[in-house]
């Protein structure tokens, strides 16, 4: 599956971002997803994921109530709706896929950098 995240830009602290990731290439409603996002000099870290119809969504803590993931299988393409950033939130933010009943996300779309200024 072919991933394409969009939505990214420079904000200030305190506004909201949606960031979207367009799938193709194999059925999209096959594959749970998620977000995660690597700042400068530090690792790549787990953000939010959905499972496959969109009823079971999981969230770092750093985001809880902040971010919420969703999912239009309709559009093949899976949201993260980012309210209240922080200028911690800045990073490149990927989205990824796995085949359902798969731990390991084997699918990733290229980031989206978000710079959130204070």
């Amino acid at each position: 599956v072919q991933l394409q995240a969009s939505g990214g830009g420079l904000v200030q602290a305190g506004v909201s971002l949606r960031l979207s990731c367009a799938a193709s290439g194999r059925t999209f409603s096959n594959y749970g997803m998620g977000w995660f996002r690597q700042a400068p000099g530090k690792e790549r870290d787990f953000v939010a994921a959905i499972n496959l119809n969109g009823d079971n969504t999981k969230y770092a803590d750093s985001v809880k109530g902040r971010f919420t993931i969703s999912r239009d299988n309709a559009k093949n393409t899976v949201y993260l709706q980012m309210n209240s950033l922080k200028p911690e939130d800045t990073a490149v933010y990927y989205c990824a896929a796995r085949a359902s009943g798969k731990m390991v996300f084997e699918y990733w779309g290229q980031g989206t950098q978000v710079t959130v200024s204070s």
